[in-house]
Protein backbone atom coordinates (compact mmCIF):
# COMPACT_ATOMS: atom_id res chain seq x y z
CA UNK A 1 0.00 0.00 0.00
CA UNK A 2 0.99 3.62 -0.94
CA UNK A 3 2.83 5.05 2.09
CA UNK A 4 0.50 8.36 1.36
CA UNK A 5 -2.28 6.23 1.61
CA UNK A 6 -2.08 4.68 4.65
CA UNK A 7 -0.81 8.21 6.21
CA UNK A 8 -4.26 9.36 5.23
CA UNK A 9 -6.53 6.65 6.49
CA UNK A 10 -4.71 6.88 9.95
CA UNK A 11 -6.65 7.66 12.95
CA UNK A 12 -6.40 10.78 15.23
CA UNK A 13 -2.73 10.93 17.41
CA UNK A 14 -2.64 10.88 21.08
CA UNK A 15 -2.06 14.97 20.75
CA UNK A 16 -5.52 15.63 18.73
CA UNK A 17 -7.23 13.64 21.33
CA UNK A 18 -6.12 15.14 24.22
CA UNK A 19 -6.58 18.55 22.42
CA UNK A 20 -10.26 17.75 21.90
CA UNK A 21 -10.43 16.59 25.49
CA UNK A 22 -9.34 19.81 27.05
CA UNK A 23 -11.73 21.82 24.70
CA UNK A 24 -14.00 19.58 25.68
CA UNK A 25 -13.04 20.15 29.47
CA UNK A 26 -13.33 24.19 29.13
CA UNK A 27 -17.03 24.06 27.13
CA UNK A 28 -18.26 21.71 30.26
CA UNK A 29 -16.59 24.01 32.53
CA UNK A 30 -17.98 27.10 31.52
CA UNK A 31 -21.34 25.75 30.98
CA UNK A 32 -21.28 24.89 34.49
CA UNK A 33 -19.80 28.67 35.94
CA UNK A 34 -22.55 29.95 33.75
CA UNK A 35 -25.09 27.86 35.82
CA UNK A 36 -23.50 28.55 38.99
CA UNK A 37 -24.08 32.31 38.14
CA UNK A 38 -27.26 31.86 36.89
CA UNK A 39 -28.31 30.09 40.79
CA UNK A 40 -26.16 32.81 42.61
CA UNK A 41 -27.92 35.87 40.68
CA UNK A 42 -31.49 34.31 41.78
CA UNK A 43 -30.17 33.55 45.25
CA UNK A 44 -29.36 37.31 45.25
CA UNK A 45 -32.39 38.71 43.63
CA UNK A 46 -34.65 36.92 46.33
CA UNK A 47 -32.32 38.25 49.61
CA UNK A 48 -32.92 41.66 47.68
CA UNK A 49 -36.70 41.11 47.29
CA UNK A 50 -37.35 39.84 51.44
CA UNK A 51 -35.10 42.98 52.74
CA UNK A 52 -36.86 45.49 49.97
CA UNK A 53 -40.14 44.19 51.26
CA UNK A 54 -38.92 44.30 55.35
CA UNK A 55 -37.77 48.45 54.15
CA UNK A 56 -41.07 48.62 52.24
CA UNK A 57 -43.34 47.97 54.96
CA UNK A 58 -41.13 49.82 57.55
CA UNK A 59 -41.40 52.91 55.51
CA UNK A 60 -45.19 52.96 55.00
CA UNK A 61 -45.44 52.91 58.89
CA UNK A 62 -42.87 55.74 59.58
CA UNK A 63 -45.02 57.57 56.79
CA UNK A 64 -48.54 57.06 57.38
CA UNK A 65 -48.14 55.67 60.78
CA UNK A 66 -50.55 52.60 59.80
CA UNK A 67 -50.26 48.29 58.73
CA UNK A 68 -49.94 48.60 54.94
CA UNK A 69 -52.69 46.45 53.40
CA UNK A 70 -53.91 46.89 56.83
CA UNK A 71 -55.05 51.02 56.14
CA UNK A 72 -58.07 52.33 55.61
CA UNK A 73 -60.90 53.15 54.77
CA UNK A 74 -60.50 52.98 50.95
CA UNK A 75 -62.25 56.64 50.62
CA UNK A 76 -59.55 57.75 52.44
CA UNK A 77 -56.77 55.90 50.36
CA UNK A 78 -57.71 57.38 47.18
CA UNK A 79 -58.31 60.91 48.21
CA UNK A 80 -54.49 60.82 48.98
CA UNK A 81 -54.44 61.23 45.00
CA UNK A 82 -52.00 60.21 42.43
CA UNK A 83 -51.38 56.65 42.61
CA UNK A 84 -53.85 56.10 45.03
CA UNK A 85 -56.86 56.58 42.81
CA UNK A 86 -55.91 53.51 41.69
CA UNK A 87 -56.09 51.15 44.46
CA UNK A 88 -59.05 49.09 44.85
CA UNK A 89 -58.35 47.11 47.95
CA UNK A 90 -58.09 48.36 51.69
CA UNK A 91 -58.17 47.02 55.43
CA UNK A 92 -60.07 47.75 58.42
CA UNK A 93 -57.07 49.62 60.00
CA UNK A 94 -57.02 47.90 63.16
CA UNK A 95 -53.17 47.38 63.24
CA UNK A 96 -52.65 44.37 62.44
CA UNK A 97 -52.68 42.72 58.71
CA UNK A 98 -55.41 40.03 58.38
CA UNK A 99 -53.80 37.49 56.52
CA UNK A 100 -53.87 33.59 56.90
CA UNK A 101 -51.17 30.90 56.20
CA UNK A 102 -53.85 29.54 53.81
CA UNK A 103 -54.16 32.90 52.33
CA UNK A 104 -50.07 33.71 52.02
CA UNK A 105 -50.16 33.22 48.28
CA UNK A 106 -54.15 33.70 46.66
CA UNK A 107 -53.98 37.55 47.79
CA UNK A 108 -57.22 37.02 49.96
CA UNK A 109 -57.59 38.63 53.09
CA UNK A 110 -55.29 42.05 53.25
CA UNK A 111 -52.20 40.44 50.67
CA UNK A 112 -53.49 41.99 48.07
CA UNK A 113 -53.98 45.01 49.68
CA UNK A 114 -50.37 45.40 51.27
CA UNK A 115 -48.64 45.02 47.61
CA UNK A 116 -51.10 47.92 46.26
CA UNK A 117 -50.68 50.10 49.10
CA UNK A 118 -46.71 49.87 48.64
CA UNK A 119 -46.91 49.94 44.82
CA UNK A 120 -49.16 53.48 45.45
CA UNK A 121 -46.78 54.61 48.07
CA UNK A 122 -43.82 53.98 45.53
CA UNK A 123 -42.05 51.98 47.93
CA UNK A 124 -42.19 49.05 45.89
CA UNK A 125 -42.22 48.91 41.74
CA UNK A 126 -45.35 47.07 39.58
CA UNK A 127 -49.04 48.04 38.86
CA UNK A 128 -50.63 49.16 41.86
CA UNK A 129 -53.79 48.45 40.18
CA UNK A 130 -53.37 44.96 40.21
CA UNK A 131 -55.76 42.85 42.45
CA UNK A 132 -55.88 39.29 44.20
CA UNK A 133 -53.74 36.73 43.13
CA UNK A 134 -52.25 38.93 40.22
CA UNK A 135 -51.10 41.74 42.96
CA UNK A 136 -48.32 39.42 44.49
CA UNK A 137 -45.34 39.42 42.54
CA UNK A 138 -42.83 36.27 41.09
CA UNK A 139 -39.98 35.56 43.10
CA UNK A 140 -36.69 34.71 41.37
CA UNK A 141 -37.81 31.49 41.13
CA UNK A 142 -41.00 31.67 39.34
CA UNK A 143 -43.02 31.27 42.04
CA UNK A 144 -44.83 34.18 43.87
CA UNK A 145 -44.14 36.19 46.82
CA UNK A 146 -46.80 36.64 49.51
CA UNK A 147 -47.40 37.94 52.93
CA UNK A 148 -49.07 35.97 55.85
CA UNK A 149 -49.79 37.00 59.56
CA UNK A 150 -49.88 33.67 60.99
CA UNK A 151 -48.51 31.46 63.90
CA UNK A 152 -46.60 29.07 61.86
CA UNK A 153 -43.33 27.88 61.07
CA UNK A 154 -42.34 27.11 64.90
CA UNK A 155 -44.05 30.62 65.91
CA UNK A 156 -46.52 30.85 68.95
CA UNK A 157 -47.97 34.10 68.38
CA UNK A 158 -49.18 35.44 65.00
CA UNK A 159 -45.91 36.73 62.99
CA UNK A 160 -45.80 39.00 60.10
CA UNK A 161 -43.97 37.08 56.95
CA UNK A 162 -42.83 37.43 53.96
CA UNK A 163 -42.87 34.41 51.98
CA UNK A 164 -41.36 33.10 48.27
CA UNK A 165 -43.05 30.05 47.29
CA UNK A 166 -41.08 27.06 44.71
CA UNK A 167 -37.71 27.58 45.77
CA UNK A 168 -35.20 24.98 45.03
CA UNK A 169 -33.96 23.49 48.11
CA UNK A 170 -30.23 24.59 47.31
CA UNK A 171 -31.47 27.87 46.99
CA UNK A 172 -33.25 28.00 50.14
CA UNK A 173 -30.68 27.18 52.32
CA UNK A 174 -28.24 29.69 50.50
CA UNK A 175 -31.24 32.68 51.08
CA UNK A 176 -31.66 31.28 54.33
CA UNK A 177 -27.28 31.17 55.24
CA UNK A 178 -26.96 34.83 53.50
CA UNK A 179 -30.19 36.47 56.03
CA UNK A 180 -29.96 33.54 58.84
CA UNK A 181 -28.27 31.09 60.30
CA UNK A 182 -29.23 28.69 57.67
CA UNK A 183 -31.60 26.22 59.46
CA UNK A 184 -35.26 26.33 58.15
CA UNK A 185 -36.57 25.40 61.69
CA UNK A 186 -35.06 28.30 63.67
CA UNK A 187 -34.25 32.29 63.36
CA UNK A 188 -35.95 34.92 61.23
CA UNK A 189 -35.69 32.81 58.06
CA UNK A 190 -37.77 29.68 58.48
CA UNK A 191 -39.03 27.34 55.33
CA UNK A 192 -41.95 24.79 54.66
CA UNK A 193 -40.70 21.81 52.61
CA UNK A 194 -43.32 21.91 49.63
CA UNK A 195 -42.88 23.05 45.81
CA UNK A 196 -45.87 25.12 44.02
CA UNK A 197 -46.21 27.51 46.45
CA UNK A 198 -46.87 25.62 49.35
CA UNK A 199 -48.47 27.64 52.39
CA UNK A 200 -46.08 27.95 55.26
CA UNK A 201 -47.21 25.28 57.89
CA UNK A 202 -44.91 23.22 60.17
CA UNK A 203 -40.79 24.26 59.71
CA UNK A 204 -38.63 21.44 57.89
CA UNK A 205 -35.91 20.22 59.97
CA UNK A 206 -32.73 20.63 56.94
CA UNK A 207 -32.88 21.75 53.81
CA UNK A 208 -32.67 18.78 50.63
CA UNK A 209 -31.49 20.07 47.26
CA UNK A 210 -33.64 17.63 46.02
CA UNK A 211 -36.82 19.08 47.74
CA UNK A 212 -38.34 22.79 47.02
CA UNK A 213 -39.18 25.34 49.62
CA UNK A 214 -41.40 27.97 50.72
CA UNK A 215 -39.08 30.52 52.46
CA UNK A 216 -40.44 32.71 54.73
CA UNK A 217 -38.38 35.94 56.90
CA UNK A 218 -40.20 37.86 59.42
CA UNK A 219 -40.93 41.44 58.83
Amino acid sequence: MDSKLRKAQGGFTLVEIAIVLVVIGLLLGAILKGQELIENSRVKNAVNEINGIRAAHNAYLDRFKRVAGDDGPLATLTARGGNWTGVTAAGNNNGSLAVTAAQTFTGAGEGAAFFQHLRAAGFITGNHTLAGVDALPRNAFGGLTGITNAAVLGYAQPTLLVCQGSVPGKAAAAIDTQIDDGRPDTGIVRSTQGANNTAPAAPATAYSEAQSYTVCSNL
